[in-house]
């Protein structure tokens, strides 16, 4: 099979930082199912493993964490899915990553691709979608009250992939009111597309922006992007006992022992945790996407596709990994295609 990846890490801008590479077809064992990749959207998380420490040398490493396909084969084990079903999935960090033609996927981490999505509309959500999922039900558990709180969540980073879903998850599942922060027009517009009742400018004073809205403390605070640039903006408007939600980390926040006054949880959301430890739950992930998909078909949900580049290439990826990694882009980016 055609697989694109790389040996050593480094910048994109290098012509090797991704090649195409020719690996044995892989076979289906256990709970495994034997995927065909029809498209895949890339993430933070491939340009950060590609580039990774400079000059790290390997073997052959595919990467890709979204993808949508039809199975080809499933071990003796799999009792969700069977050949020729469609599917959607974020796949492990710690497996052959989805920039290839065929792929193994545990099937407790896959569900059955929305029907009335395309396959480039599918591959844009499933890394995403269980990020937002997972942090608003599991981790900042958004339908548990906070005291004082008119069910007001605030999403740093709107327009994002992950954002993008968060808006769209809170404002049209638990029914919150929705801030989100952009700063461009165009972002602004995405954001107000996806369901945020309001859009405050990340670029000025957070608790400022909000104050100026007259709506109170948000109880819940999700922050995508630039957490330790925002972080004491963060703790003057979140409100007594709420709770944040990061996924990059605080990276260099001073003093996050200051949200002790206010009692607030700190909560991480790492996607790739169930598959990673093989925990109990890994099947919650399935159980995710199969009511995404659900309520996408439903009309409730709606992909964050935003710009797809054509064909799966090596030149194409290397592409997609320049613009995330250019801070510009907006929803998902996208590849359709062999």
């Amino acid at each position: 099979m055609k697989a694109i990846g790389f040996v050593e890490t480094g910048p994109i801008g290098r012509p090797d930082s991704l090649i195409e590479h020719e690996l044995p077809d892989p076979v289906a064992s256990g709970r495994d199912l034997l995927v065909r990749v029809a498209a895949v959207s890339v993430n933070p998380v491939d340009t950060k493993v590609r580039g990774g420490s400079p000059g790290t040398v390997g073997d052959f490493k595919v990467i890709g964490w979204d993808a949508a396909g039809t199975v080809e084969a499933v071990g003796p084990d799999v009792t969700l899915f069977r050949p020729g079903d469609r599917v959607f999935y974020a796949g492990s960090i710690i497996r052959p990553g989805s920039n290839a033609e065929l792929q193994l996927v545990d099937e407790r981490i896959v569900g059955p691709a929305p029907q009335s999505l395309g396959d480039a509309e599918a591959a844009a959500l499933p890394l995403t979608a269980l990020t937002a999922w997972e942090m608003l039900f599991d981790r900042l558990d958004v339908n548990r009250p906070v005291p004082r709180d008119n069910r007001m969540l605030l999403v740093v980073g709107g327009a994002g992939g992950v954002g993008s879903v968060a808006i769209q998850i809170a404002k049209r599942i638990a029914s919150m009111t929705v801030i989100a922060t952009a700063s461009r027009p165009e972002t602004v517009e995405w954001a107000g597309a996806m369901g945020a009742d309001h859009v405050i400018d990340h670029s000025k004073p957070l608790a400022a922006e909000v104050a100026a809205l007259g709506t109170g403390a948000p109880g819940f605070v999700f922050s995508t992007t630039s957490t330790d640039r925002h972080f004491d903006q963060i703790l003057e408007l979140i409100a007594p006992q709420g709770r944040l939600g990061v996924i990059s980390g605080i990276g260099a926040a001073n003093h996050p022992d200051g949200f002790s006054g206010k009692s607030i949880t700190l909560c991480y959301e790492l996607m790739y945790t169930r598959s990673l430890h093989g925990t109990d739950d890994m099947i919650e992930q399935h159980r995710i996407l199969s009511e995404v998909s659900r309520l996408v078909d439903a009309g409730v949900l709606k992909t964050t596709l935003k710009t797809n580049l054509g064909t799966i290439s090596a030149v194409n990826l290397r592409e997609a990994h320049r613009m995330l990694e250019s801070g510009k882009t907006i929803g998902k980016v996208v590849l359709e295609g062999w």
